[in-house]
């Protein structure tokens, strides 16, 4: 009878393991034999049913769970497979992994080794504050855990733990989240670990060894995964650049092509005796768009199609910049300005606007066009326009050298070129304050063509022969259309007027001497004549004229006393002995204090209110001794000879 109900409840356990009943079914049967009073070896044998039914069910369904990992691992494999760009392959991986262990969260965080902090790179799941891209500290948290020994790291119950380098910022995320229990995998490439694979779950839980394996199988699928897609991402950015470098080349071949193909038709155009007007007009029909050229002396030789007016200042810079660095320029407004030459003669200055293709060439495509222009130029009159460029240079350097050739001959050669030395002519000195004598000698050229002078430049200095008789002017002239042009301050000193060849020679070397003082007396960037440096212009001058500083300091004075009988430059005299005195100086003349006062505010009217500034004072005290000392001078070689013949003056 025992044996009987053994085998049945035998029976009864097998059932309940082929239907996958509940735990609680084997319980029963235990329990229920209990109420029937079975007791002793009967309830022990049932016991032990119970357990081993138990047992093969636990198996079971392990297994089945390892089964049913395993399989969603293989199709996490075949998903990772595909060819997906770096962050959605992040975002799969983080969504398998936790579907595969059923928590709340999983997130990708890669380490910063230069800025020394972990960032979030993707998460998924419902999260608050672990948002992607945020960064916490390296070193501390169980990502360092995980890197530093690269295997699995878990625990329960993270802010419990004390085997994990808790850090303030990493504790206070997790406490935010609600998270408990976590795990991280490595991700590593070649054995090296890049970052780290998190699932967390925001109860207290403990992962099984079945668990852990299948993360560390994910985390090495994961690893080989984005090993792959930045590979593809790589490769991608390859192929995208040599695609672009593709195009490029091909376009550019194009344009290079129709650039030859252009510079021949304008080269065979030229020689077949096109004039500038043609080669423009030939440009403007392939190309569309706008050309003007100018000349040497600024003057407009041609135009095709509709370009913008300029005014004679801008004309003037772009030419500078032109020339200046011998190749085109662009200006502002998306204009091309390059120098028409022969050689280093410059024939004038071609700017080009054009919207083709061949515009994002324009720099080749102006200096090819340029080159065009120039030859029939060169053809047409430049050769003519060099040879007298040349001569009007050497008869400046002839003017200038020490010795000189016989004033007859310079002044013949003079009159060859147009020029008559003997009217009056200023010498004018510029020298640029700055990185700029390139275009000072483009300027030089035109400024003196456009004045009917003559130019040289030499050692960062130009020399200007301008026809004039008022050298201060001459220098403001050129100080005020200079220094907007360059951008730099320009010393500008000036001497003359010259009224024959040797006087050239003696006004350019007062002019140096004058920018001399001016550079010593710390007036840089400024123009002045000797004339108008007073007493330092009587030093500098060679001929030391003194009549002219006497006459332009206190001639009013002079000629006021002379016309009137007046006696102003004597009472000036006795006012400056005196110490600036009217007082005494009244008593020196022997007349009333208001008589001195009257003359004073005479002289005011005459010589201006501010005669008596130190400076001007100075001026004046020294004009009125030399006139003095002139005076003398000059009556004593009108007194009569009264001796007799033989005899001598004592």
């Amino acid at each position: 009878m025992l044996q009987g109900r053994t085998e049945a409840a035998a029976f009864s356990v097998l059932e309940y393991l082929a239907s996958e009943a509940p735990a609680q079914q084997f319980e029963d049967l235990v329990e229920e034999a209990r109420l029937r009073g079975t007791t002793g070896e009967e309830l022990e044998r049932l016991e032990r049913l119970k357990q081993l039914g138990l047992s093969i069910r636990s198996q079971s369904r392990r297994r089945q769970q390892r089964e049913a990992g395993l399989s969603a691992l293989v199709d996490t494999a075949r998903d990772l497979a595909m060819p997906y760009d770096l962050d959605t392959l992040l975002k799969v991986i983080t969504r398998r992994a936790r579907l595969l262990l059923g928590v709340d969260m999983s997130y990708i965080s890669f380490p910063d080794a230069q800025q020394g902090y972990i960032y979030v790179r993707t998460s998924d799941g419902h999260t608050s504050t672990l948002s992607v891209g945020l960064r916490l500290p390296d070193g501390a948290g169980l990502g360092s855990s995980v890197l530093a020994n690269p295997a699995p790291f878990w625990t329960p119950d993270y802010l419990s733990d004390e085997r994990i380098a808790h850090n303030q910022a990493i504790d206070e995320t997790v406490r935010a989240e609600g998270l408990h229990a976590i795990m991280g995998v490595p991700l590593s490439h070649r054995n090296h670990p890049f970052g780290v694979l998190y699932v967390a779950d925001r109860n207290v839980r403990h992962f099984t060894t079945d668990e852990i394996a299948l993360m560390s199988s994910l985390g090495d699928l994961a690893g080989v995964a984005i090993e792959k897609a930045q590979l593809l991402d790589q490769t991608s950015a390859t192929v995208t650049d040599l695609e672009q470098h593709s195009t490029e080349a091909e376009v550019g071949l194009r344009l290079a092509t129709e650039l030859s193909e252009l510079h021949t038709r304008l080269i065979d155009l030229a020689l077949s005796g096109g004039d500038p007007h043609s080669l423009t007009r030939e440009v403007c029909k392939r190309l569309g768009g706008a050309i003007r050229v100018y000349a040497a002396d600024g003057t407009v030789l041609t135009s095709a199609s509709d370009m913008p007016e300029r005014d004679e200042n801008s004309v003037v810079l772009a030419a500078m910049d032109a020339h200046a660095s011998r190749g085109p320029v662009r200006l502002a407004d998306g204009t091309w300005a390059a120098p028409v030459s022969a050689g280093t003669v410059g024939l004038g200055t071609l700017f080009l606007r054009t919207d083709s293709p061949l515009a994002d060439r324009g720099e080749e495509l102006t200096r090819v066009v340029a080159q065009a222009v120039a030859i029939p130029l060169l053809l047409e009159n430049s050769r003519t326009a060099i040879a007298v460029g040349h001569v009007r240079d050497e008869l400046l350097d002839e003017l200038l050298a020490n010795p000189q050739r016989p004033p007859q001959q310079l002044m013949l050669r003079a009159r060859r070129l147009g020029i008559d030395l003997g009217k009056p002519h200023v010498v004018v000195v510029a020298r640029p304050e700055g990185e700029a004598q390139g275009k000072v000698a483009t300027w030089a050229s035109l400024y003196a063509h456009r004045m009917s002078g003559l130019k040289r430049v030499q050692d960062g200095l130009a020399v200007l022969l301008l026809p004039g008789t008022d050298p201060s002017a001459a220098a403001r002239a050129v100080t005020e259309e200079l220094t907007p042009l360059l951008g730099h301050p320009v010393t500008v000193s000036a001497a003359g007027p010259a009224l024959d060849p040797t006087s050239v020679f003696h006004g350019h070397q007062e002019a140096l001497r004058c920018l001399d003082a001016m550079t010593a007396l710390g007036a840089t960037g400024r123009s002045a004549s000797a004339r108008e440096l007073g007493f330092f212009g009587v030093l500098l001058a060679d001929n030391h004229d003194v009549d002219g500083f006497v006459d332009s300091t206190i001639g009013p004075v002079l000629d006021y006393d002379q016309q009137r009988f007046t006696e102003l430059a004597r009472t000036l005299n006795a006012y400056f002995e005196t110490g600036n005195s009217p007082t005494y100086a009244a008593q020196r003349l022997h007349v009333h204090t208001n008589t001195v006062a009257r003359r004073l505010e005479r002289i005011s009217e005459l010589l201006g209110p501010d005669w008596q500034k130190p400076e001007r004072a100075f001026e004046i005290q020294l004009a009125l001794r030399l006139s003095r000392i002139r005076q003398v001078l000059l009556d004593r070689r009108e007194a009569p000879d009264d001796t007799a013949p033989g005899e001598h003056r004592a």
